[in-house]
């Protein structure tokens, strides 16, 4: 027995031995015999103590042998006697240290497992999760053809010296269930809706027997794709079927990158125009209604971003398969007038208009904000543009603009716009639809109603709830748009000259001077602003620059390197204006040989990527959205936090290889 467990066995008696003696001692005085008669019965009383207390420490410490001795006992046999296969290894080196018959049993029936590495037995299993303080493995252990769920906790244990960690781990057969809930989730259903999205295109002033035959080989082409999977086709229009299966063969289409766009693709009018098809696929709803509004929303989001793709919405997030090709023009002024109606009905409800661009605006951004306030004027209601605190690209207009006598009081910072937000403001929204790149997302979240405007294509996320959303990604610029509502809201002669160079500035900047992304609407636009007042000299001036910023794109056209054919990478170590950025990648594409264009630079904690492109089968935006940007098809950027130039370009390098690599099986994540 411990000295520790005898002391606290042993009856606290020496202070009543000393009071005795004490009192022995004062009888010696007074009479010796009666003292002496004390002394022989404290002695004796002294011995028969010490015996007892003897006798009690070897009965206390008999039974605690014996109450320990039981329990290990119980615990020896409740490890070997456990229902489940157990085990017992170090976590940090992986050494089997015990193990019962049935953990042998299913590792394969070998005699023992002690002294063994783990891993040997279980192939791929990892033990951190022990060691973190988790108590169950993150996932499912496949053994010997069976499945386990694995749980444990770890001790420390005593041994050569010193502690270390022991584990034990109880294995549960979860097989059967597992492949329950494989068959499950494979069965599950899902929603697609196929939209021949040019339908009109290529039909139209197409001969009957062109016609005919055309119809007939997307539906066969449509049906062969869908006949393999055992689902259930049906076409709703003319130009729209909806199909549902199960979600096992929805990875087999992933794989192939939804090979009905290319084949459907291969069917062309006599006039050379090839049909194009969107595809919006709805996975994970909670009913098939659910899954039907998925696949809608999904076919809305692939129209939005140019169509001739096909997009996967799930409960969180989209998926992008396709949509490398630049958009081709196919919207009519139906819809520009609709939206112009619209526009002018919310202004004349609005108690004020409050314009606002995207993070440092361009002269896009901000000429399609003079525009809608100059709708908001000819209507008489309050308007406002929102300027940004820091410098943007666009200072030079924003300098002009509030030289106007009419945009004295036009131009707000943020304090002021949140304090004119009422409950009947409009909040117009230009050049971006996307949230987190407005230039202020409280001046967003603050307003109740939100009018978009915009031309790039749609991303993952965007601005839901709008009461209008202008979004034509055929469009070359946010300016060309504004233009259309202009147009069908007020006469040419109403536009101030200041008004209509800002517009025409926003034009030129995304068209390059009309060389790019330029189709017959967006010269309808400029001759309107021609008609206008605006001196094509003046917004000329706009774009000229200094001769250091000269300097400094043609140092960073001079690190551009080819990484492969049609694509040239431009990396700069100093942090360079965004202009001047913008402008080498353009200056890039002048060159022989060169079909897209990247800029990257660092810019504080991030790394700024610039991107352009001229060739038609090769879409920046979907590069760039792979880094976290966005755009449209000819020219995109992205702001990337956290990472180095270096690591930057290797990301963006290993997004070009996936991108060119036609077997390549991966999404376009956008």
């Amino acid at each position: 027995m411990s000295r520790r467990l005898a002391r606290t066995l042993t009856p606290k008696v020496g202070l009543y031995f000393i009071a005795l003696l004490l009192l022995v001692a004062v009888t010696f005085f007074w009479r010796w015999d009666v003292a002496l008669v004390e002394l022989i019965l404290v002695a004796g009383l002294a011995i028969w103590t010490i015996f007892s207390v003897r006798r009690q420490r070897l009965d206390a410490g008999k039974y605690l042998e014996g109450l320990l001795g039981s329990v290990d006992k119980a615990t020896r046999d409740g490890a070997l006697n456990c229902p489940m296969p157990l085990v017992m290894f170090r976590p940090d080196t992986g050494e089997v240290v015990w193990s019962n018959e049935r953990f042998l049993r299913i590792a394969g029936g070998a005699d023992t497992v002690f002294d063994t590495d783990l891993a040997q037995l279980v192939p791929g299993f990892d033990s951190r999760w022990l060691l973190e303080g988790k108590n169950a493995y993150p996932g499912e252990i496949d053994l010997k053809g069976r499945r386990y769920q694995v749980f444990g906790a770890v001790t420390r244990a005593e041994g050569k010296g010193n502690d270390y960690p022991m584990a034990t781990t109880y294995w549960l057969d979860v097989t059967d269930l597992a492949d329950e809930r494989d068959i499950y989730h494979a069965t599950k259903p899902v929603a697609a809706v196929l939209l021949l999205d040019n339908y009109e295109e290529v039909i139209k002033n197409q001969a009957e027997n062109v016609r005919s035959y055309m119809l007939s080989e997307i539906s066969q082409r449509v049906t062969a794709w869908t006949d393999d999977v055992g689902g259930m086709l049906c076409q709703l229009d003319r130009d729209r079927y909806l199909f549902l299966f199960e979600e096992q063969y929805l990875a087999g289409y992933k794989a192939k990158k939804f090979s009905l766009l290319d084949s459907i693709r291969e069917v062309e009018n006599s006039s050379g125009i090839p049909a194009t098809m969107s595809i919006g696929v709805g996975v994970d709803g909670e009913s098939l209604g659910e899954l039907y509004r998925f696949a809608n929303l999904s076919v809305e989001m692939a129209l939005s971003r140019g169509g001739d793709q096909a997009v996967i919405k799930t409960s969180a997030d989209f998926e992008f398969y396709g949509g490398r090709g630049k958009e081709t023009e196919r919207r009519t002024k139906v819809k520009s007038r609709v939206m112009a109606s619209a526009m002018a009905e919310l202004m004349a409800d609005a108690s004020c208009v409050l314009v606002m661009g995207h993070k440092a605006p361009d002269m896009d951004a901000v000429g399609a904000a003079v525009g809608v306030c100059a709708i908001a004027r000819l209507k008489g209601v309050p308007h406002y543009i929102l300027q940004p605190d820091l410098p943007s690209p666009a200072d030079e207009l924003y300098r002009r603009i509030g030289e106007m006598e009419e945009y004295q009081h036009v131009l707000v910072d943020r304090e002021e716009a949140l304090a004119l937000l009422g409950p009947q403001a409009l909040l117009v929204v230009v050049d971006t639809n996307r949230p987190e790149q407005v230039m202020d997302e409280e001046v967003l979240h603050a307003c109740y109603r939100v009018a978009v405007i915009d031309h790039h294509r749609r991303a993952a996320t965007y601005i839901e709830g709008a009461a209008l959303n202008f979004h034509e990604p055929y469009a070359s610029s946010a300016c060309e748009l504004v233009s259309e509502l202009i147009a069908n809201l007020m006469e040419p002669s109403d536009l101030l000259p200041g008004e209509a160079e800002a517009m025409m500035a926003g034009l030129m900047l995304d068209t390059k001077n009309f060389t790019m992304r330029a189709g017959a609407r967006t010269f309808e636009a400029a001759a309107m602003l021609r008609r206008a007042g605006g001196d094509t000299a003046r917004v000329r001036r706009m774009f000229q620059t200094d001769l250091n910023a000269a300097v400094e794109k043609y140092s960073i056209i001079q690190t551009a390197r080819m990484y492969r054919p049609g694509v040239a990478i431009a990396v700069s170590d100093r942090t360079v204006g965004r202009v001047t950025a913008a402008q080498a990648a353009d200056e890039l594409l002048n060159i022989a040989g060169v079909g897209c264009s990247f800029v990257l630079y660092p810019d504080g904690d991030r790394v700024v990527v610039s991107a352009r492109s001229m060739d038609d089968n090769i879409n920046v935006q979907v590069i760039v959205e792979a880094l976290g940007g966005g755009g449209n098809a000819g020219a995109a950027g992205a702001q990337i936090a956290g990472r180095t130039l270096e690591e930057v370009r290797g990301e963006l390098t290993a997004v070009l290889d996936s991108y060119f690599t036609k077997d390549d099986a991966g999404p376009d994540e956008g």
